[in-house]
């Protein structure tokens, strides 16, 4: 099929649009009152109160990022010297330890990694891991959810906080606990509630911390209704440690993440090194973030800048010292730490059966903090002809940096996302309901641009199908030439769209690994998901269930920066 037939099938120009059924004028202000209204509001208040705000040194409405802020073109590259981006023979050290000169590079045995494939495996661990905890519970999320699967969880940390108490006068278990603080506190049950018991009863050991975006303030945090406002912005990660064991993941804390909504998990066993970074970033994270306590209300620690009330530009910078400063120890320690072990090696010792790196990548724009994405396009660079990379997100948008790597002559690309009946959204009541349509008409528009660039032998997009089943895993998986089996993944929070480089905190790592074992182990796990994808074609666009109406194809523009 050529490109043009390809590009025509699809309809780069859309006659069905002047075919859709009206729609009120009512029923299209509600539709982008939010969150696209959000944003023109924002943008116009932005303007009004900037000066105000550097006359008082403390704003009050200098609201969210602009609506329609345009997605910049790829980041300057950063490189080694000498180095050129081109696939060689050389070692995978070799070929990725360009990452460790911008974040820590911790070296692991990848016998001690494991990746975890079905969300009850994901829970079941949890649970276990939680009863044995001797040290250290460090938990971060979107939210914890209200139902009984989740009271099992809080359960299990009550069981472990009493052992710790009859183990001593001085109990060693600490638990940390970070979640949104808008996602946190919708409803009159919810992520607080459940954990407010604990929190009163062992006070002394327990801490949870509610972070609050910058960007929600002044009249925009007052009129953005409950349910929408976390689209400003949220705390994103998904990190879940337990002593020295360290689970990354997408998933939240509730119970359609624990039963029937696909994600990806991988377990460090064993992995101090890494455990501790976590435990460190989540703490500095946890600092600048809203305090939980017992009587249900929230402060901030002393010292701190507010994240709402305070200057905007002074929270970012307090938050991104200190969140960096985390970052920068942890990676002086391991350079210092690598050296050494070199340096035993060129004096005939033996080195140890670490064969795997893990990279951290934080992504933290509201923050300035952009590792992730720089870190993300370098690979997407990098990737050149004859590289293979798998691709998955559960909400498909790529930002237009990351879309001009991909549909730019490169490595082939395989592309994982949603079918509209396993789209988190799909069945929702309101205006979220009509989310996967605005999904739908995303895809075609990208699949519009592979015909129509002739990449279509290059790119292809595949659509996850699963009966009573969500799906929301995310990362990728890079192959070399030549080889079957990846030597590169990377999981965690991003989901490679607008939310997660411009608005949300994100945390992934990078896994570069020789050991075959872990690559196998890759390779299943691609494999499991890919199975129960069908790829897309020109057809998929003309089924029935497809059909996205004209209101929503209008408003999709408006509204694609928030999710």
């Amino acid at each position: 099929m050529s490109s043009f037939q390809c590009a025509d099938k699809v309809g780069l120009i859309e006659t069905d649009v002047m075919m859709a059924a009206p729609m009120s004028w009512r029923r299209l202000a509600y539709s982008v009152y939010t969150p696209a209204l959000t944003g023109v509001f924002t943008r116009i208040s932005d303007r009004l109160f900037r000066t105000r705000d550097r006359r008082r040194g403390s704003s009050v409405l200098l609201l969210a990022p602009l609506l329609a802020a345009a997605d910049p073109s790829p980041l300057p590259v950063f490189r080694s010297p000498g180095s050129t981006g081109v696939q060689g023979t050389d070692g995978l050290h070799t070929r990725f330890r360009w990452m460790a000169e911008h974040v820590p590079a911790f070296r692991v045995p990848g016998t001690h990694i494991h990746i975890l494939t079905s969300p009850d495996q994901f829970y079941q661990t949890m649970k276990a891991r939680i009863k044995t905890a001797k040290r250290r519970v460090v938990m971060a999320s979107l939210y914890l959810g209200t139902g009984p699967l989740e009271q099992e969880l809080v359960d299990c940390m009550q069981e472990a906080l009493e052992r710790s108490q009859d183990e001593g006068d001085n109990p060693d278990l600490q638990v940390s606990i970070l979640l949104d603080y808008t996602r946190g506190s919708r409803g009159k049950t919810n992520s607080r509630t459940m954990l407010l018991p604990l929190l009163q009863q062992y006070s002394s050991q327990m801490r949870v911390s509610l972070y609050h975006t910058p960007d929600l303030r002044g009249l925009l945090r007052l009129l953005v209704p409950q349910r929408f406002n976390e689209t400003i912005g949220v705390q994103h990660i998904k990190a879940y440690l337990f002593d020295d064991d360290l689970i990354i993941s997408g998933a939240n804390l509730s119970d359609s993440y624990f039963t029937n909504r696909q994600d990806r998990y991988v377990l460090l066993e064993n992995c101090g090194e890494v455990a501790d970074f976590f435990s460190d970033l989540v703490g500095a994270v946890g600092d600048v973030s809203l305090q939980l306590q017992t009587d249900n209300s929230v402060s901030m620690m002393y010292g701190m800048v507010h994240p709402y009330r305070g200057n905007r530009d002074d929270f970012s910078a307090s938050a991104r010292q200190h969140i960096m400063e985390v970052v920068n120890t942890a990676r002086t320690r391991q350079h210092i730490a690598e050296s050494e072990r070199l340096e035993r090696e060129s004096e005939g010792e033996e080195g140890g059966k670490e064969d795997t790196w893990v990279f951290p990548l934080i992504q933290m724009k509201p923050l300035g903090i952009q590792v992730d994405e720089q870190i993300t396009q370098r690979l997407l660079t990098d990737a050149g002809p004859g590289a293979t990379v798998f691709l998955t997100s559960g909400y498909f948008n790529l930002t237009r940096a990351y879309m001009s790597l991909v549909l730019g002559l490169g490595a082939d690309y395989r592309i994982l996302t949603a079918s509209p009946e396993v789209n988190g959204f799909f069945g929702a009541k309101g205006i979220a309901g009509e989310i996967p349509a605005a999904y739908i008409h995303i895809a075609r528009q990208f699949y519009s641009k592979v015909c129509h660039l002739g990449q279509h032998e290059r790119v292809h997009l595949h659509e996850y199908h699963r009966a009573q089943w969500t799906f929301h895993a995310k990362g990728l998986w890079y192959y070399l030439r030549g080889q079957v089996r990846p030597c590169l993944t990377l999981i965690g929070s991003p989901n490679f769209g607008y939310r997660s480089v411009h608005r949300d905190l994100e945390a992934q790592i990078a896994i570069v690994t020789e050991n075959q074992e872990l690559q196998a182990q890759l390779q299943e796990e691609q494999e499991m998901l890919y199975q129960r994808s069908t790829e897309v074609s020109s057809s998929t666009f003309q089924q029935p269930d497809r059909h996205v109406k004209l209101w929503v194809k209008l408003v999709t523009p408006l509204i694609k920066n928030f999710f």
